[in-house]
């Protein structure tokens, strides 16, 4: 984030008003530059993975007819991510009064102290610049969450100074007004009580706050955004009826439908401490995926696409640590390193009732699946028939405390392995720990398919494949 503006931007009211600077409502500005982009062929959206087609579009309509609007979805889908791209549709600059505790425009100003200096100063009145990153707002719902906090409450400090309380410049402005000229989130908002619920109607309908029984009328100009998970509305809490009816949009949002999105997410999300072969990464994505169709797993609370994520990082810090154990130089990961995922990352996950002492078997089972399904598409065409006979005469072992280069000088010469490599990223390499990596994932296949026999040594640390 920029942290000054240009210097050539202007500095009075009187500056800006011949430069030919015109105001804009918040959601305006929003809607001119999201057109903007989309005739350019801008992506309005970096970052964003899996949305392109389904959930984009629908918001996209709804910033462009200028709709307050929530997002609907499980948990880990990605919505607070969205919410605080929609901060860059804003102009990268835009001017408010200086001291302004609203930050209002210099055209327009709306608290009465603001009026009021406005009116003394005129186009001697001072102008600064406030970068788009500093008009997002976002606030957490929580059951202890006040209508001070959101709205704003009488200021006991100005009151002793000899104002009424019937004086607007005794408030207090809560996080919204606070926010005006800019975007306000409200992430989970179903976990609001009702009665705060209710101080929201105002502002989005009326655009005037109330405070203490007084009614202060301030033209607010905001964006208000929201995100709610689909369970919320009948377990822990619900967006009462009136203010559901004031949002003008809810999109839902949903978790990658395609291998590929997932794996781009992690990827992108994901803080590797040591290097994680896409293949890897792919079980790592399919299990995911395994998780989110299986009725064992409670599909109501979901599975997170932070959950990929973590299983990606625990892979590699599994690499980190095997290889510290070993003494490779270069961390690299095999597929021993998956075993690592279920026993760590279990706590993630909400079982259905009836499943009780069976989670570890049941994630066992759906990785074995993941490791599976990606050799198959990995690999397929791939005649491993050869490598199956060769291994069954002469026994491959690997593990955890089996460095990569003591498993590549057991590998049968064959053919098939060549192919694996070349598929798997591994060719043309003079370190071990890729061609051990992918020499695993096929062995690994050969025994999911029964092509081969598998044997784990007495120390749980080294199998032998056979």
């Amino acid at each position: 984030m920029p942290v000054t503006p240009p210097s050539d931007l202007p500095r009075t009211l009187g500056a800006l008003r011949a430069s030919g600077h015109e105001l804009r409502g918040v959601k305006t500005e929003i809607r001119d530059n999201l057109l903007a982009a989309l005739r350019a062929g801008r992506d309005p959206w970096p970052g964003i993975v899996g949305f392109e087609s389904t959930v984009l579009p629908q918001l996209e309509r709804a910033l462009l007819a200028g709709h307050d609007l929530v997002l609907l979805g499980e948990r880990g889908q990605g919505k607070t991510r969205l919410l605080r791209s929609i901060v860059g549709l804003l102009d990268e600059w835009t001017p408010v009064i200086e001291g302004s505790e609203l930050g209002e425009h210099p055209y327009e100003p709306i608290a009465p102290a603001t009026i009021r200096r406005a009116a003394e100063l005129g186009d001697d009145l001072p102008v600064i610049w406030k970068h788009r990153s500093a008009r997002y707002t976002e606030k957490l719902a929580t059951p202890d969450t006040a209508v001070a906090d959101l709205i704003g409450d009488v200021d006991p400090v100005k009151v002793a100074e000899g104002r009424s309380l019937g004086d607007p410049e005794t408030i207090h402005f809560g996080l919204v007004p606070r926010a005006h000229r800019g975007v306000v989130a409200v992430n989970e908002l179903p976990d609001l009580a009702e009665r705060i619920q209710v101080s929201l109607l105002n502002v989005m309908e009326e655009r005037d706050i109330q405070v203490r029984g007084y009614t202060l009328r301030l033209p607010l100009d905001i964006l208000l955004v929201a995100s709610a998970n689909p369970e919320d509305y009948t377990n822990r809490g619900r967006i009462i009826t009136p203010l559901k009816d004031r949002f003008g949009a809810e999109v839902r949002t949903h978790y990658p439908l395609e291998v590929a999105d997932e794996v781009a997410l992690v990827l992108q999300e994901a803080e590797l401490s040591a290097e994680v072969p896409r293949h890897l990464i792919e079980v790592v994505a399919r299990f995911a995926r395994h998780l989110r169709e299986s009725s064992a797993v409670d599909q109501a609370s979901g599975v997170s696409a932070r959950f990929a994520v973590a299983a990606a990082e625990t892979v590699a810090a599994a690499a980190l640590r095997r290889a510290a154990i070993t003494g490779e130089a270069r961390a690299f990961a095999r597929p021993v390193d998956l075993e690592a995922v279920p026993a760590v990352l279990r706590g993630k996950l909400e079982f259905e009732s009836g499943e009780e002492g069976r989670e570890e078997e049941i994630l066992e089972h759906l990785l074995r699946r993941a490791v599976a399904d990606t050799a198959r598409f990995a690999l397929r065409g791939v005649d491993l028939s050869e490598l199956a006979a060769e291994v069954a005469t002469r026994p491959v072992r690997t593990g955890e405390r089996v460095p990569a280069v003591e498993v590549v000088a057991k590998l049968p010469q064959v053919e098939a392995l060549t192919e694996v490599a070349k598929r798997l990223g591994a060719a043309g390499t003079e370190d071990p720990g890729p061609m051990a990596s992918a020499a695993e994932l096929a062995l690994e296949y050969l025994f999911l398919t029964r092509k081969l026999a598998k044997d784990s040594a007495d120390d749980g640390d080294t199998v032998e494949y056979g």
